[in-house]
C-alpha cells in the first residue's frame, strides 16, 4: 500500500484555536472586470480586516472568481500581515498623521471614556485592534482601501514613549528658578 500524506502542509497549519482568536470584518467588497479580447472577465475583490481586540490588527486585499474565495484569500493575507498597536492608558501614545496615495488620516489619543470617534473604515480598524478611546479623521480621498492602508501605516509607525525621570539636582534647580 502507498502511504498517504497530508496535502495541507501540516507543519505550517495553525490550530483552530488560533483562528478563533481573531475577529474578521469585511471593509470593502467590489465586483471588478478586466476587458479581454473575448469580452469582460468578472472577479470579486475583498478587503478584510482582522483583529484580536488586544492590540493586534491586520488587513488583506485579494481577488477571486467567487465572493467566498476572495474573502478567504483576503483573510489569509490579513493573518500574514498583522501589526501590533502600542496601547497606553486605553489609547495611542501620541497623535500621528499618515498619507497613502491621496488618502490622509489623522489619529489622535483621547481621554478615557471618549470611545471611538472615527468614521468608516478607520472605526473598524480601531475596534478590531481593541483601542477603546481614540479620535480619527479621514482627510483627502474617500477610497476605503487607501484609508485603511493609511491607517495601518500610521499604526506601524507608532512607538512606545519612555518618560525619563529627572534627577533630584535638576528638580531642585528648577524649584529655585521658579521661586525667583
Amino acid at each position: 500500500m502507498e502511504k498517504k500524506r497530508k496535502q495541507s502542509g501540516d507543519k505550517f497549519m495553525r490550530s483552530a484555536d488560533s483562528e478563533r482568536e481573531f475577529k474578521q470584518e469585511v471593509i470593502d467588497l467590489a465586483r471588478v472586470t478586466r476587458v479581454m479580447a473575448g469580452g469582460k472577465r468578472m472577479r470579486f475583490r475583498a478587503c478584510i480586516a482582522i483583529g484580536d481586540g488586544a492590540g493586534r490588527v491586520g488587513i488583506g486585499v485579494a481577488k477571486g472568481a467567487d465572493v467566498t474565495i476572495a474573502i478567504n484569500k483576503a483573510a489569509t493575507k490579513a493573518r500574514k500581515h498583522i501589526v501590533s498597536v502600542p496601547i497606553i492608558n486605553a489609547t495611542i501614545p501620541y497623535p500621528i498623521q499618515e498619507k497613502y496615495g491621496s488618502a490622509i488620516v489623522l489619529i489622535k489619543p483621547a481621554p478615557v471614556g471618549t470611545g471611538i470617534k472615527a468614521g468608516g473604515s478607520m472605526r473598524i480598524i480601531f475596534s478590531l485592534a481593541g483601542m477603546p478611546n481614540i479620535v480619527g479623521k479621514i482627510l483627502g480621498a474617500s477610497n476605503k482601501i487607501n484609508n485603511v492602508k493609511a491607517t495601518i501605516n500610521a499604526i506601524k509607525k507608532l512607538r512606545y514613549i519612555e518618560v525619563k525621570q529627572k534627577d533630584k539636582k535638576d528638580q531642585k534647580s528648577q524649584e529655585v528658578i521658579s521661586a525667583v
